[in-house]
């Protein structure tokens, strides 16, 4: 039911946001179009917001500054953990949902790996001995291998 009362809550107000010709349909009939009663959308409107939805808002930007702090980089497990840290604990799956809510997506950096070519250098050019001919006279004088 508080679907359909955001539905008519945002339809009114982005409808009397912009100037149109067109005249915009008052609350009582979209509560009658949507079969809702208009007093039960007064009274979700002036409802004060549940203990709920105030804890998950405040989680919501303890999660955010978490993730921003570790630039991006950190999963809602080690988000978790300092939720943890900071005294204020909540279950996993909670702050996967406020993460997704967010749209926060870490970002893992590749680990550095030791090279022992330089950049930039091209292939060294191997030279051909043989000349492509791999027949022998006698078994040991032409040595080939493969490492493949």
């Amino acid at each position: 039911m508080s679907d359909t009362f955001e539905f008519i809550d945002a339809e009114y107000a982005a409808r009397t946001a912009t100037n149109t010709a067109t005249p915009v349909p008052s609350i009582t009939q979209m509560c009658a179009w949507l079969q809702v009663s208009r007093s039960g959308f007064y009274e979700w409107r002036d409802r004060p917001t549940s203990a709920t939805a105030t804890r998950r808002g405040e989680l919501a930007t303890l999660v955010h500054r978490s993730f921003t702090a570790s630039d991006g980089t950190y999963g809602y497990r080690r988000v978790h953990a300092d939720l943890c840290a900071w005294g204020r604990p909540c279950g996993l799956e909670l702050v996967r949902a406020l993460m997704r809510e967010q749209s926060l997506e870490p970002c893992q950096p590749r680990p550095w790996r030791h090279t022992l070519t330089e950049q930039g250098q091209g292939p060294a050019v191997i030279p051909d001995l043989l000349q492509r001919d791999f027949t022998a006279d006698a078994p040991g004088t032409k040595m080939v291998g493969d490492i493949t």
